[in-house]
């Protein structure tokens, strides 16, 4: 199975994506049809970044949407969305292409059976085997063929420098070169998001590429208009519950891995998929697995439900 992997949706119609917004509130807008809510700050750092051609470095907290951000755009734009999914170990192959190794020894065998009786020049035949029918092109270099389009670079801060530094250098030139095939360069820039974890810190190169913005947890509010425009059919007053129990707990509890806005919309599904219709205890117990994702942080919810229910 390939490491890198990829999240396609449809190819929709070729546009110029700079042209599609004529302001961040335009953006907001966009992305609010798709269920995603977008603050001022993260509208406008939008559509600068289309605007200007340059990539987007979302940082944050697991879970508060950085990765959704690239989904939401592809959706309202009607893109298709390529999604390089980093690791630790991925180089500039698994990025950029291969070759189809089996279907390169098919063709030569094939050659040399249909070939017996004539003479056939190697350089040819190598020429044949190099051809461009046997390049498999993996997500940057999909990216740049296939674009406009958006390319989801995801959780880049678990790759390594030399990684860091390949891309950095295809994020300034829009172009890769196979030495087999020649240059490919995007006749228009990919958008480009790049999402970070900040399990370390990356390079300021990098950074100096991009446009930059820190996603933090929502507010009260604000995670709840997500849950509602995301999750309508979950009752108001349920909804009011799991997002007041999952603020105290990011603020209070002091757990291993606070709950992000997709825990709070898996539980709100767990808890009407149980038909609750409001929040107690033993239900809240019962669904914990849907926010809380280590023993010990579970034990310490279990341990405050009451307080924080009743609080």
């Amino acid at each position: 199975m390939d490491t890198v992997s990829e999240r396609v949706s449809g190819p929709g119609p070729r546009r110029l994506p700079a042209e599609t917004f004529a302001s961040p509130s335009d953006v907001a807008a966009a992305l609010g049809r798709t269920g995603y809510l977008a603050d001022d700050a993260l509208a406008t750092v939008t559509f600068l970044a289309i605007r200007m051609g340059r990539p987007i470095l979302l940082e944050g907290e697991p879970g508060t949407g950085k990765t959704a951000l690239a989904e939401a755009l592809a959706e309202s734009l009607d893109l298709e969305l390529i999604r390089l999914q980093c690791y630790e170990g991925i180089d500039a192959t698994q990025a950029l292409y291969d070759w189809d190794f089996p279907r390169q020894i098919l063709h030569l065998r094939t050659v040399e059976a249909l070939s017996r009786d004539e003479r056939r020049d190697p350089r040819e035949l190598e020429n044949e085997l190099f051809d461009e029918r046997f390049l498999l092109a993996r997500p940057v270099l999909r990216a740049l063929r296939r674009s406009p389009c958006v390319l989801l670079i995801d959780e880049i801060d678990r790759a390594d420098d030399e990684f860091e530094a390949f891309l950095l250098e295809v994020l300034s030139t829009w172009q890769v070169t196979v030495p087999e095939v020649g240059t490919i360069a995007a006749k228009t820039p990919p958008i480009v998001v790049l999402t970070s974890n900040r399990t370390r810190e990356l390079h300021d190169a990098l950074k100096r590429r991009c446009l930059y913005h820190w996603i933090d947890h929502p507010g009260l509010a604000r995670e709840l208009d997500i849950v509602r425009t995301r999750l309508p059919e979950v009752p108001p007053v349920l909804a009011e519950q799991v997002v007041g129990v999952i603020q105290r707990l990011r603020n209070e509890a002091g757990l291993i891995k606070p709950p992000g806005v997709a825990e709070t919309l898996d539980w709100a599904r767990a808890l009407v998929a149980l038909g609750a219709a409001t929040l107690d205890p033993e239900v809240a117990a019962a669904s914990l697995g849907s926010a809380v994702k280590y023993r010990e942080d579970a034990e310490r919810v279990r341990a405050m439900l009451d307080r924080v229910l009743t609080g």
